[in-house]
């Protein structure tokens, strides 16, 4: 029990900041108009309390960037449609029921017309697939979902590449003990390795796309990063071999993942084989929720304001 003038036993409380005055305050969010469609989280691989957690923590993120934000989760590969892993397609269509049945009160009685609506010509929902990078396989089970649903929602592409996931692998990597934490501090990490492969799934397309990623992970910690395929026998073990054959010594594996996507045994199975350590996948990291809400706001043309520049993401 607390009283207005503190915690009643000692204990912390804290208190909200003062908005900072003058020119250099950070502007409030803005929030999400009135009627946009809601953004829907396409969450790949079986349905489990972990996904379900890492998914509802990347939309609280999201939220948490745009108040206001209307946004669901669908599970693409759901063994029906139940109220803990709702199934993609049945998500969708109750949005595009509840949105046609807003329409029909909308209608004027007189001249049967729709009242004007800012969104009326938007799509019934925007679909945001939980994924790194490109799948072909998990994205063809989308674009069924969607048929499925019979509503008219816009599929966005996956959350990368882009720097925000470099940043991410090289916080996985930092808490794994395999890279320094700050590239700005000059102190050594005696486990950190001086090689990376960056294993992702989705055949071909998906390691090119993780390979950009890549780079720029490799600009961070100054270490060759080599993208392979978790999904291809042998492909992460050629990749350490070469990694190897250039030079490094202590090598670690960084997964390109957000992890309900494979099966993780699947990561430690290629560790093994490369004789390598692994980090985390890359889960709740805060970038992932704010990928997901960039890409529905630039289906949509809404302007959310950015972070800081040089702002952490934690």
């Amino acid at each position: 029990m607390s009283s207005p003038t503190g915690p009643a036993h000692g204990l912390p409380v804290r208190m909200p900041r003062p908005r900072q005055p003058g020119r250099h305050r950070r502007p409030e969010p803005a929030a999400a108009p009135a009627g946009a469609p809601p953004l829907v989280l396409a969450v790949p691989g079986t349905p489990g309390v972990a996904a379900r957690r890492l998914a509802e923590e990347s939309l609280s993120i999201a939220r948490s960037e745009l108040p206001g934000l209307d946004a669901h989760v669908g599970y693409v590969d759901a063994d029906g449609d139940t109220e803990d892993f709702p199934a993609l397609d049945a998500v969708l269509a109750r949005i595009a029921s509840r949105r046609a049945a807003r329409a029909s009160e909308a209608r004027d009685p007189e001249s049967g017309e729709t009242a004007t609506d800012a969104w009326a010509q938007a799509p019934d929902a925007v679909v945001v697939p939980l994924l790194a990078g490109p799948d072909s396989a998990v994205l063809r089970r989308i674009r069924q979902s969607l048929m499925n649903s019979g509503s008219a929602s816009e599929l966005t592409d996956t959350l990368g590449p882009h720097p925000l996931l470099a940043e991410a692998l090289h916080v996985r990597l930092s808490e794994a003990g395999l890279a320094r934490a700050d590239r700005a501090r000059l102190f050594t990490v005696a486990t950190a390795a001086d090689g990376i492969v960056l294993a992702t799934v989705g055949g071909e397309e998906a390691v090119q796309a993780a390979g950009i990623t890549g780079m720029l992970l490799s600009a961070r910690l100054a270490v060759p990063v080599l993208a392979a395929a978790l999904d291809e026998e042998g492909a992460v073990a050629r990749a350490a071999d070469q990694l190897r054959g250039s030079g490094s010594r202590s090598l670690a594996l960084a997964p390109c993942l957000i992890g309900p996507e494979v099966d993780e045994t699947l990561t430690a199975m290629a560790a093994k084989e490369a004789g390598c350590a692994a980090a985390e996948p890359l889960g709740d990291y805060p970038a992932i929720g704010k990928l997901a809400l960039a890409k529905y706001a630039a289906a949509l043309g809404i302007a959310v304001q950015p972070a800081p520049q040089g702002a952490s993401v934690r």
